[in-house]
C-alpha cells in the first residue's frame, strides 16, 4: 500500500491520475507535497490536533473532528499491518477475532463521517478537493481513501512516485 514499487501498473496509473488531479485542483505539485511534508512535520500525529487543521505555506487541510487516540492507534495498526500490501482495496475488516472485529467496526463509525477538505490559501490558485477516509464502506467491507492514506501514513516519496508515474499505453 505504501509502497509504490509493488503496485502493478492499473493501481500506480490510478493513483498517479488521482495524485495529479489533486496537485492540479489546489495549484500544483509543489504545493501538493508541500502539504504532505506540514502533516509529515507535524507532532503528535496530525490527525489529533484539537484545530483539526494543518497549513503549509500555500495549502491548508481541514476536517471536521478530531480522532482520538485509541482511534488512531488501532488505525496505524491496521495500516502497518497492510503496508506492504500490494492490494489498496484491502478490506480493513478481515479479522477472525471477534474482539478485534468489534473494535474495527467501531473505529469505522467514529471515522466515518469525517471529511478533509484541501484548498489553497489564495483562491485563484484553484478550488481544491474534498476526501474522506474510507473510499468503499459495504456490509462486510471497508476500504481506506488513497489520498487518506498516501497524505496521513504513507511517506513523501510514495507522493513523489505517484505523481511522477508515466502511465503505459497498452497496445
Amino acid at each position: 500500500m505504501c509502497n509504490f514499487n509493488k503496485q502493478n501498473d492499473k493501481t500506480k496509473a490510478l493513483l498517479h491520475l488521482l495524485m495529479k488531479k489533486s496537485a492540479q485542483s489546489i495549484g500544483g505539485v509543489n504545493f501538493l507535497l508541500g502539504l504532505c511534508e506540514a502533516l509529515r512535520a507535524t507532532k503528535p500525529h496530525p490527525l489529533t490536533t484539537n484545530k483539526c487543521e494543518i497549513s503549509s505555506e500555500h495549502v491548508q487541510i481541514k476536517w471536521n473532528k478530531t480522532v482520538f487516540k485509541d482511534k488512531l492507534e488501532l488505525l496505524e495498526a491496521v495500516v502497518l499491518e497492510h503496508k506492504s500490501s500490494e492490494d489498496p482495496n484491502f478490506n480493513i475488516l478481515t479479522s477472525d477475532n471477534a474482539k478485534k472485529k468489534k473494535r474495527l467496526l467501531n473505529m469505522l463509525r467514529a471515522l466515518a463521517p469525517i471529511e478533509f477538505k484541501v484548498t489553497p490559501k489564495d483562491p485563484q490558485e484553484g478550488e481544491g478537493f474534498t476526501f474522506k477516509v474510507f473510499e468503499r464502506i459495504e456490509d462486510e467491507n471497508a476500504t481506506l481513501h488513497p489520498l487518506f492514506i498516501s497524505l496521513f501514513f504513507c511517506s513523501v516519496n510514495f507522493t513523489k512516485q505517484a505523481l511522477k508515474y508515466e502511465i503505459q499505453e497498452e497496445l
